[in-house]
């Protein structure tokens, strides 16, 4: 993988303050605690480029990377953590939905879950407005390491007949930011969609 420039460019917290679309983008999207902010640190080898945390739902901003010059990489708030308040949670899923089915620079989402959770009410909810927006999605089934072989073909069968349309290694994927197992493949996604 090709990707050794990525840096931070800024935190957003209101739409009004998004950078300028210089280049396309790929966002990260998901509920809390699926493993954004570790993805990003394991899938470009920077340990420490996103913070991450072991509080659930501590990403209330949406995090812009520059990566070569080429995109951007977008990570939006962890939504549907329960021990904020309703009226943050309402807040923060306009903030998403909004963005999501606004911004015309979203080159493609990922859209990460965590593999020991069946896809919830939160994530139909959130594949429903990538659908809305017609934008390409990739799945990521993050956390695969902590499973066994018949666990994760369970999980794969789960998601399947939860968003059927998917194919696993086209556009569902294994990830364990842990371990680095299953990163080639997903190194060589970005890498198709943006080289």
């Amino acid at each position: 993988m090709m990707f050794k420039d990525i840096h931070f460019i800024k935190s957003v917290y209101d739409l009004d303050a998004l950078p300028k679309p210089e280049y396309p983008q790929l966002i990260l999207c998901g509920r809390s605690n699926v493993g954004k902010s570790s993805f990003i640190n394991s899938i470009f080898n920077r340990k420490g480029l996103a913070k991450t945390s072991s509080t659930p739902g501590k990403t209330r901003s949406i995090n812009f990377y520059n990566v070569e010059d080429t995109f951007y990489l977008v990570d939006l708030p962890g939504f549907g953590y329960a021990k904020t308040s309703i009226k943050e949670r309402e807040k923060w899923g306009k903030l998403i939905s909004k963005y999501i089915l606004e911004s015309e620079s979203i080159h493609h989402a990922f859209h990460l879950m965590d593999s020991r959770i069946a896809p919830t009410e939160l994530d139909v909810q959130l594949n429903s407005w990538l659908k809305r927006a017609k934008l390409n999605y990739t799945l990521i089934i993050n956390k695969a390491d902590k499973l066994k072989q018949s666990q994760i073909n369970k999980t794969i069968n789960s998601t399947l007949s939860s968003f059927p349309e998917l194919e696993i290694n086209v556009n569902l994927f294994l990830y364990s930011s842990t371990t680095g197992k299953w990163k080639k493949p997903m190194q060589k996604k970005i890498t198709d969609l943006f080289l």
